[in-house]
């Protein structure tokens, strides 16, 4: 499957969205991954927020090879 990232047209009525053609339940669970990143850092008060974004990028991004190469084993 391939991420489409939102394209800011939806149709907020439709179970699939015709722009990123992800289902409405993706779309919500995307949302409130992202608010919890930003509620943290507004907690913290983080003021480096391009390295606190770009870290928790990394991070995912490690994570999902990591455990992709355990599921072919």
């Amino acid at each position: 499957m391939h991420y489409t990232p939102c394209q800011n047209i939806c149709d907020k009525t439709a179970d699939i969205c015709p722009a990123c053609n992800r289902t409405r339940e993706e779309i919500n669970t995307v949302k409130q991954l992202v608010q919890s990143a930003v509620t943290l850092g507004i907690e913290k008060d983080y003021d480096n927020i391009d390295e606190y974004a770009d870290s928790i990028a990394e991070a995912i991004k490690k994570k999902i090879r990591v455990q992709r190469q355990f599921r072919r084993l």
